[in-house]
């Protein structure tokens, strides 16, 4: 009989291969084991040639190709057994609720589990429980107290019913960390409450520099979710198109790349350092300007940053969001903005983060300067363009202030909702009664 066989907390590999930062991964997500290299799967004794190589490779894929960084977890020894050398990687349980290979993030192929004698991908359901079960944070937001004591979560608690997650009052709270040790209402539950005394503007500038305002739209004041809807919603409208119909099928060219704006954002919602203040959105002739405070993560490097290293400041926060599919937890936010305008977009300083996206020359050249109008079907009444462009600046506005801002009957402003909700421009959160309009269109 071999003396050596795996098992659940055993893997033998015959020589290093770069599949081993897999197998770690697997182990440190489950319940621990050790890896032999210079050991035949039969249990036959091969040995270890190059020693000193070896142990470099492994040293490096500790300490670079696996998060959270694994090294407390790990260790490696040499091992003599019949005449010949043999490395052993001993890895404990992690300490971390959960470990990923940093090249394919918090995915199914990041995360793997030891079930048995193999690695198996762990679902994606079972990602988003080690995220969920047991989560702690240390982080700054949770300390901090909130600037009001009596918060109210109604819309936040919307969003969740919608994603499907059954709410139990009692533990909202503390299940999303919402409270202080001491009790107080702290720093992120201001953020997500439905009133706050935090404001988020979107600013349009006359030209290529801040000398004079076109306008400024209030988006913040409340739960920060509602806040990003916002933005996503004006931003929508602001990305105007134009069309190439010299070619089949038709080519239509926007103003900017939306989904690498959307990841700009969502990025200075996550890393930003609330604590300085919020961050900003400036709209330029020739570009927009996403601004965050506080510089990169603790620890993070530029090169981490552009290789989509997920390490975000607000963990919390980015676990709401993800919880909410509002985004993902892969590393490719900021790999999809460099691949469409580079790196020189992104100015990083220890103080703030600024992204520059330009807008493309081709459709600036053919529209007029004065961008960004609502882009309307001809079909759409005017007073259901008037509500649009009410509930875009304002979700939480009622049909009776729809009505007197409009200036029609409250009976006028039920059918053009109705509509707007037929036509797809608009959809219901919540319940008739608690629930609020958002412009998806």
């Amino acid at each position: 009989m071999p003396k050596y066989i795996e098992s659940e907390t055993l893997e033998l590999k015959e020589k290093y291969t770069d599949s081993i930062a897999r197998e770690i991964v697997s182990f440190l997500n489950a319940s621990g084991g050790t890896i032999l290299i210079g050991v035949k799967d039969n249990g036959e004794i091969v040995g270890v040639n190059k020693i000193d190589e070896t142990l470099r490779k492994i040293s490096d894929i500790i300490t670079s190709q696996i998060e959270p960084n694994p090294q407390d977890e790990i260790s490696s020894e040499l091992r003599f057994d019949e005449g010949k050398t043999i490395i052993a990687i001993n890895i404990t349980k992690g300490s971390k609720n959960i470990y990923c290979q940093k090249k394919y993030g918090f995915s199914s192929a990041g995360c793997t589990i030891r079930i048995g004698t193999t690695c198996k991908e762990m679902t994606s359901e079972q990602i988003k429980i080690r995220y969920e079960k047991k989560f702690i944070d240390t982080e700054y937001m949770l300390k901090k107290k909130s600037s009001i004591a009596d918060l109210t979560f109604r819309e936040l608690k919307i969003y969740y019913v919608e994603k499907g997650y059954h709410l139990d009052d009692r533990s909202f709270e503390a299940n999303l960390n919402l409270r202080t040790g001491d009790g107080d209402y702290n720093l992120l539950a201001e953020l997500l409450a439905d009133r706050n005394n935090i404001p988020f503007a979107f600013v349009k500038f006359n030209g290529k520099n801040k000398s004079a305002i076109s306008e400024r739209s209030e988006y913040g004041y409340g739960c920060l979710v509602t806040t990003y809807v916002k933005i996503k919603t004006r931003l929508q409208v602001e990305n105007i198109s134009i069309s190439d119909t010299t070619v089949r099928p038709r080519k239509d060219i926007y103003l900017f790349d939306y989904d690498a704006i959307n990841e700009a954002v969502i990025n200075a919602l996550v890393h930003n350092d609330w604590t300085i203040t919020e961050p900003q959105i400036s709209m330029y002739s020739d570009r927009i300007e996403i601004f965050s405070h506080g510089g990169l993560p603790r620890g993070m490097t530029e090169k981490q940053f552009f290789e989509g290293i997920s390490r975000p400041r607000n963990t919390t926060l980015m676990r709401i969001f993800l919880m909410l599919g509002l985004t993902e937890h892969t590393g490719h936010g900021i790999p999809t903005i460099v691949n469409k305008y580079g790196r020189d977009v992104f100015e990083i300083d220890d103080s703030f983060i600024r992204c520059t996206i330009p807008f493309e020359k081709e459709v600036l050249s053919k529209t007029d300067t004065k961008h960004g109008e609502p882009k309307v079907q001809a079909s759409l009444t005017k007073t259901e363009i008037k509500v649009l462009e009410l509930l875009i600046e304002n979700s939480d506005l009622i049909a009776n202030e729809l009505s007197e801002k409009a200036g029609v009957t409250v009976r006028t402003i039920y059918r053009a909702l109705s509509s707007l909700q037929e036509k797809g421009y608009i959809e219901r959160i919540g319940t008739k009664k608690n629930g609020k309009w958002i412009v998806i269109k």
